[in-house]
């Protein structure tokens, strides 16, 4: 595929939105890159990187191996969500904190509408499908509910949280910073982005490399040989993700953090005329649309790019 340089700028924009997904837990980054349309491109690139492209650069160059890398895709996509990611993780950390309905407002909205077109690229919609999108969002649905762990310190155990939390990065509709909350990891790795921990980041950097080479080759079998049902179960995900990010939430139980400041264990969606205190309806409505043309215009935008 020939590419221009602003081709590859607005590749790097849509790195700069999977960042910002990736860093509220809630919102999957690989939502982006679906709507956006480079996910397959995408788990196509990851799963080629093995020892092969050793063999390449030895015998034919550099050049014929960032080819087969697909190189220049990957660099300008993760130039995008690195920047992204480590910039807006404080922006979302004091959203989620000061702000909560309004910016849960805004990504509903955008996962509404990425429903929609996730769910129109299924060609057969049959028992199968619909089995699929059913089974996804249960799952989905279920993550949503699980507690959020207490803060584990360990650095080693990021590397384990860096390879589950990356899996779900990458599937649309299961957030990999929410995995990171229920695993007790969040608020380990973004401390230790603030105060430039290089020890733990490299141990959270190593495992996510691990998960992300090793799970990208499952899910480009399963595009290739159930490229429909992967699509409803997909879909599915990002019905069941909803639950997350609904606005208005009733605090069941409360936790003490590592601070011993209480903070929310569980929690059950309400209505907006049930919330406690100001429900800000007009504002989230607001911003829910938003959200869904925010998703509009990256779906044409990736339509572009694809013809």
């Amino acid at each position: 595929m020939q590419r221009r340089l602003i081709d590859y700028f607005i590749i790097s924009l849509k790195g700069l939105a999977m960042g910002a997904a990736d860093a509220v837990p809630g919102v999957s980054g690989g939502t982006i890159a679906f709507i956006s349309g480079i996910y397959e491109e995408l788990i196509n690139t990851i799963s080629g990187v093995n020892f092969s492209l050793i063999t390449t650069l030895k015998k034919e160059g550099f050049n014929a191996f960032w080819k087969q890398l697909n190189g220049n895709f990957i660099t300008a996509l993760l130039i995008g969500i690195v920047i992204s990611f480590v910039s807006f993780m404080k922006l979302a950390k004091y959203l989620i904190e000061y702000h909560p309905i309004l910016i849960w407002s805004f990504f509903f909205g955008l996962i509404v509408a990425s429903i929609y077109f996730v769910g129109k690229q299924i060609t057969n919609w049959n028992f199968i499908s619909i089995l699929g999108v059913v089974i996804g969002t249960i799952v989905a649905y279920y993550i949503t509910t699980i507690p959020a762990s207490d803060v584990n310190d360990s650095p080693y155990f990021l590397f384990f949280a860096g390879a589950l939390a990356i899996c779900a990065m990458i599937l649309p509709g299961i957030s990999g910073s929410f995995i990171l909350v229920i695993l007790g990891a969040y608020k380990t790795l973004s401390d230790a982005i603030h105060v430039l921990d290089f020890k733990k980041l490299a141990l959270f950097i190593s495992g996510a490399i691990v998960g992300l080479l090793s799970f990208s080759h499952i899910l480009k079998w399963l595009f290739k040989k159930f490229h429909n049902l992967t699509l409803a179960i997909l879909t599915g995900f990002i019905l069941g993700s909803l639950n997350k990010v609904w606005p208005w939430k009733k605090v069941l139980s409360w936790r003490t953090n590592s601070k011993g400041i209480e903070v929310p264990l569980l929690e059950k969606s309400i209505s907006p005329s049930s919330f406690e205190g100001n429900p800000q309806v007009i504002f989230a409505i607001g911003l829910m649309l938003i959200g869904f043309l925010t998703i509009i215009l990256l779906e044409k935008i990736g339509s572009k790019s694809m013809r």
